[in-house]
């Protein structure tokens, strides 16, 4: 059963922008990309797929192995803040690292995923809006994850605007997690490549490492059976990694 939560009233964002219909524009193309993807993708990101699992289990033990020497593990009370978290499964996995249910938040442009996130994660705390306009506090979180969130922003404004409220309520000293494409995908117009100059300029007062990890969508689904011995293989060569992945520092003296 879903808890009842006080809804914290959004701030005015701190970057101002003309352009606005662009803006809305932008999302109302985010949200229909993403709805595409749910009435005929499904199959595509489906953990019944070899390959997509081994991604994943990669990915879990990348987060760890970051995560981990920088004494955050497990997460504990820290609060987090996923964005874009779709249906919430990623906070779910959080859980997995020893993060308490109650600290974990996350923002969802469709309502018909949050509707799904509290469907099956009753316990977490998740909610509708567009992460232009983060609705809590500044400095509320100790992590925020932004997962394949960027990629999918082809507006520059718009991923500024993105950027300048995750730096807001993102702690000093607190931790950005990110894992975005480096490649374009010649087959799909609604994503673009986030390179690791693009993200030092969204976030230019974090530091910390950005590292190729994942072999290749298309690759990797393809592998079936042999999926457990060939990803190892394919994805030590680093020309067939798609993703950038790290643990970046926001500036403690901000």
């Amino acid at each position: 059963m879903c808890r009842v939560r006080k809804r914290v009233p959004d701030p005015k964002p701190r970057l101002r922008v003309s352009g606005g219909r662009r803006l809305t524009d932008e999302t109302e193309r985010i949200a229909g990309a993403y709805r595409r993807y749910a009435r005929d993708g499904t199959e595509r990101w489906s953990l019944a797929n070899r390959g997509n699992r081994m991604a994943l289990r990669e990915r879990q033990r990348a987060v760890k192995a970051v995560l981990g020497p920088m004494g955050l593990l497990p997460l504990g009370a820290r609060r987090v803040l996923d964005v874009g978290c779709g249906a919430g499964a990623e906070m779910a996995r959080l859980v997995e690292l020893g993060a308490e249910p109650s600290a974990l938040t996350g923002i969802e442009l469709l309502p018909e995923r949050v509707a799904s996130a509290h469907e099956r994660f009753p316990e977490l705390d998740v909610r509708a809006g567009n992460a232009e306009h983060i609705g809590w506090p500044d400095a509320s979180f100790d992590l925020v994850l932004a997962y394949t969130v960027f990629s999918s922003i082809l507006d520059n404004v718009m991923a500024r605007n993105v950027a300048a409220e995750i730096d807001r309520v993102l702690k000093p000293g607190g931790v950005l997690l990110w894992y975005d494409f480096r490649y374009d995908n010649p087959r799909n117009p609604n994503v673009r490549k986030m390179s690791e100059s693009m993200v030092r300029s969204l976030f230019p007062a974090f530091r910390g490492e950005l590292r190729p990890i994942t072999l290749l969508p298309p690759l990797s689904r393809r592998l079936g059976v042999m999926a457990r011995m060939l990803y190892p293989a394919m994805a030590a060569l680093p020309g067939l990694r798609s993703h950038l992945l790290g643990a970046l520092v926001k500036d403690g003296h901000t």
